[in-house]
């Protein structure tokens, strides 16, 4: 497991995003999750999603040359919790 936190700073607003990659080798996959935090108003969850969409495709473009036949699969919010609709938990 690889774990790494980074920080940004937008329109005033400081954002933590923690980012996780698992390598699964008896499945051959690679599990990626990302969470993110912010005291601003916004939606969070898309710094998320485009955190962990931008690490599969940067570990798609380093394989590729191995096996153009991997896929990028079940990007998806998990969790969510604040703003205007409150709690959200994925089934």
């Amino acid at each position: 497991m690889v774990s790494w936190w980074s920080s940004k700073k937008r329109k005033g607003v400081n954002t933590m995003i923690r980012k996780i990659v698992q390598i699964d080798e008896e499945k051959s996959a690679i599990h990626i999750e990302a969470s993110a935090s912010t005291i601003g108003k916004t939606g969070i969850e898309m710094e998320s999603l485009n955190a962990v969409a931008i690490a599969a495709l940067t570990i798609y473009d380093m394989c590729k040359a191995i096996d153009r036949g991997m896929r990028i699969t079940d990007i998806r919010l998990v969790k969510k919790d604040g703003g205007k609709s409150g709690l959200f938990v994925a089934e």
